[in-house]
């Protein structure tokens, strides 16, 4: 079954007194294109996350947001008194010398500036806890693969639609194709029994006509077409992570129907390549969306 590389998947659990959580988000991209953001405690993991995070989701852009904090009120971070009061010393200096207002709430302004609270980064975190950060992270991932095995079963069922009704439009091409050559044949005589004082050799129209007909034949177009569908519905079935491929195979569809476009000279089968066309662009719409 194909999946999706829409997905979301949201993990916490509790290590070392810390509540810890991992949330990851994807969404379509031609590569993998990856965000990583991990409190600085456990920046000594980032690449090892990174690299399974990779591994197990494969293409997409995706965002990791670790973030964790402290459920026992003794561990939790401290004001940094001495910073705060250095920025408030700065904002009153400043005031006075551009003329401008001091804040109307000290404490909004200051709390929000950099390194108010006390973090001690060369603490050294315990192995539990970069134990819990990478379990996290796991069942973070599988949420994250589940939804897009839901999405992405959805998108089966779509395809497997639009690649039917392609089959259908495709099939209902041959009762016109008979009818197309005697109304083009039957369409020029007359023109030609039009022109007044022409004399033309019926033997060398009929072979002019032989040949004309000929380049408006589809029936290449038609077999190729057919083969490109049936490979599109035998990669859906048979692979995983296969996006690409059927992206190439859209392509490949899309250029047999421009070509059985052009050569209809005919208004039932035009419509019928306009049918064709709506489904595929649809189906090309969503599988930008298949990992």
């Amino acid at each position: 079954m194909i999946q999706s590389m829409t997905g979301f998947g949201k993990a916490t659990i509790v290590a070392c007194n810390k509540k810890i959580t991992a949330e990851i988000k994807s969404l379509n991209s031609k590569q993998m294109d990856l965000q990583v953001k991990v409190p600085l405690l456990y920046r000594e993991l980032e690449l090892e996350l990174r690299n399974t995070v990779a591994r197990e989701l494969g293409r997409g852009k995706v965002d990791v947001y670790i973030t964790s904090e402290s459920i026992d009120t003794a561990g939790a971070a401290q004001l940094n008194i001495d910073m705060l009061r250095s920025y408030k010393c700065q904002v009153e200096n400043l005031s006075q010398q551009l003329g401008l207002p001091e804040p109307d709430d000290w404490y909004a302004t200051l709390l929000r500036m950099p390194d108010v609270f006390k973090q001690d980064l060369n603490a050294e975190v315990a192995q539990e806890e970069l134990d819990g950060v990478r379990e996290v992270v796991r069942h973070a991932l599988e949420a994250t693969v589940e939804f897009r095995n839901q999405e992405g079963e959805k998108l089966y069922h779509f395809f497997k639609e639009k690649i039917a009704a392609i089959q259908q439009l495709l099939d209902s091409i041959g009762q016109f194709e008979v009818t197309r050559t005697e109304k083009i044949k039957a369409r020029l005589i007359e023109q030609l029994e039009q022109l007044e004082q022409v004399d033309y050799d019926k033997n060398r129209l009929e072979q002019e006509l032989i040949f004309y007909i000929e380049k408006l034949d589809i029936t290449e177009e038609k077999t190729r077409l057919q083969n490109h569908l049936n490979y599109f519905i035998e990669t859906l079935d048979n692979a995983k992570r296969q996006g690409k491929k059927l992206g190439f195979i859209t392509q490949e569809m899309g250029r047999e129907i421009n070509t059985t476009g052009s050569k209809s000279n005919q208004a039932e089968m035009q419509r019928i390549v306009v049918g064709m066309k709506d489904n595929l662009e649809q189906i090309k719409e969503q599988v930008l969306n298949v990992l």
